[in-house]
């Protein structure tokens, strides 16, 4: 069943159409509709994130003289250093990150990024916010906090506010490396800079902002829910199905395996290897439930960062605790 906004952009191409004749998007208004769905969910996004940044950094950071990590960090301690217009400096030391990020990502994300970095350092500039508070925990909590949200929407909208990230997966290709180490050590630079050319309070402060931003910047990106992968193997595959089907209200899937562990000589025994996805909130009934069937079933979960149809959203979790 489409979604309002695929059936309202699905009827304007439609009515579009039949005005200016059969040879336009005929056989692909449906794949076009939701293109367009899609894509001005994503405007919407980055326009809050936008919206939500220059808020965190006009009503708290700037104002009070506070840094934060990534390319925004270096674009507050230069603002600090030298009074260059911080709108100025966004766009200026950010223009590497987009550049590289047209050969690390794409020309797309590319230009969104670089659309809503233009965008925030013109709502910097020309939005007056007022300054809420002078208490320093308050700026650096509540800084970092909106931040982090905006930045975490403009992931969601397919853009970037930051330039940390690309570098950083730039860098992790190069490197025997994973990106948040990159980043982090990235960030220790800054903050021994600002500790340096500041003062070590000011440093500590930057450090409470990062890390109130990049938990707000996981919160968004990730989403409310966090997902677990469950994989069992066991004998009794079937009975495990039923119990994850009938007394959990999941699907699952299942696919053909074979145990690896046997003696020299003897062939490997083939079974059914159950996989399903549930909510941090239903893995100890998933647990009971397994362990009801079979207490020996060798069972491994993994976190996913988020999951799209099946079975996992569509039942309130009060109905299954």
């Amino acid at each position: 069943m489409r979604s309002f906004w695929t059936s309202f952009f699905y009827r304007l191409l439609r009515i579009y159409t039949q005005r200016h004749g059969p040879r336009l998007l005929r056989g692909n208004a449906r794949q076009v509709a939701i293109e367009l769905r899609d894509e001005s969910k994503d405007a919407l996004y980055l326009a809050l994130g936008v919206l939500s940044a220059a808020f965190g950094l006009e009503a708290f950071l700037i104002p009070n003289g506070f840094i934060d990590g990534g390319v925004t960090g270096i674009s507050l301690l230069v603002n600090a250093l030298s009074g260059w217009p911080i709108s100025f400096l966004l766009v200026l030391i950010n223009l590497p990150f987009i550049a590289l990020a047209f050969w690390v990502v794409g020309s797309r994300f590319a230009l969104k990024s670089m659309g809503s970095i233009v965008l925030l350092a013109l709502t910097v500039e020309l939005v007056p916010f007022p300054v809420l508070t002078e208490d320093r925990i308050l700026i650096a909590t509540f800084g970092g906090f909106f931040l982090g949200l905006g930045i975490g929407m403009a992931v969601r909208g397919g853009g970037i506010l930051d330039g940390t990230e690309v570098l950083a997966i730039f860098l992790s290709r190069r490197l025997s490396m994973s990106v948040g180490n990159i980043i982090l050590i990235f960030n220790v630079m800054i903050f021994s800079v600002a500790a340096y050319v500041l003062s070590i309070e000011i440093a500590l402060y930057a450090i409470l902002t990062y890390f109130a931003a990049s938990r707000t910047i996981d919160f968004v990106v990730d989403g409310i829910e966090e997902y677990t992968g469950v994989t069992v193997i066991s004998r009794k595959s079937e009975a495990v199905r039923q119990a994850i089907v009938n007394n959990l209200g999941r699907g699952c899937t299942i696919y053909q395996g074979k145990s690896g562990y046997a003696p020299d000589g003897r062939s490997l025994q083939e079974l059914d290897i159950v996989f399903t996805v549930i909510t941090r909130l239903e893995i100890a009934r998933c647990k009971t439930e397994i362990n009801k069937v079979d207490e020996q079933a060798f069972v491994i979960m993994h976190s996913i960062k988020d999951t799209k149809g099946g079975m996992v959203k569509k039942r309130p979790l009060s109905k299954l605790l």
